[in-house]
């Protein structure tokens, strides 16, 4: 039987995706939350081997909810139920660790089945949330891993190349060297290189900083 947790703050869903569920012979709904903070509290307590999770909630959020349930529970499978396809829900929920990505508009069986996958180990994605998300990596891997940088980052990736320290270029641009490391290592990041000496070839390569 795979037991379930309902995330939403709308009672008339969660009745009827309850009521649908609780018909299901392989399916039991052991809890609901009409709230994320209660969704936590809910999930940790209850250890359901799937949660439905609502995205747009009054206080905290399904993201945060989805997250603190993963910080403090790995192994928990959070399956997002919700109306919203944007970029600033799809991407933010699944990065906190959502095993699924549902919309409410699609069916009850849909649901049903979705569930049964997340309970088997599968990744469940709504067809235009695959869409979505195969059309950002081809567009990242079009576009040069330098796009990424800031201003700021390109301003020290160049102070990098005059081979100047940390220090350096602490000094040179008014800020904490705590601050320079924390830029180094987000340039490294983006760059994906490993170290200072292989971020200045990059930029060389790549025609970043002329020479």
């Amino acid at each position: 039987m795979i037991k379930v947790l309902l995330v939403d703050d709308h009672e008339m869903v969660r009745i009827g995706v309850s009521a649908y569920l609780s018909i299901q012979p392989d399916i039991q709904v052991i809890g609901e939350a009409g709230d994320g903070q209660q969704g936590v509290e809910l999930a940790l307590s209850l250890k359901p081997d799937i949660i439905l999770m609502d995205l747009v909630m009054e206080g905290m959020n399904g993201i945060e909810a989805t997250k603190a349930i993963i910080e403090q529970w790995p192994e928990a499978k959070v399956l997002i139920v919700t109306s919203f396809l944007d970029d600033e829900k799809v991407y933010p929920a699944l990065e906190a660790g959502a095993t699924g990505y549902m919309l409410k508009t699609s069916r009850a069986s849909d649901i049903a089945d979705a569930v049964r996958s997340a309970y088997k180990g599968h990744k469940v994605l709504e067809p235009e949330v695959t869409d979505k998300m195969m059309k950002k990596f081809q567009h990242k891997a079009e576009r040069p891993l330098h796009d990424d940088l800031t201003n700021r980052e390109m301003e020290i990736l160049t102070l990098m190349t005059e081979g100047k320290a940390n220090k350096e270029i602490a000094d040179e641009l008014f800020i904490t060297l705590k601050t320079v490391k924390t830029h180094v290592s987000n340039i490294l990041s983006k760059l994906e290189v490993q170290d200072r000496t292989q971020a200045v070839i990059y930029a060389f390569k790549n025609e970043v900083i002329k020479k």
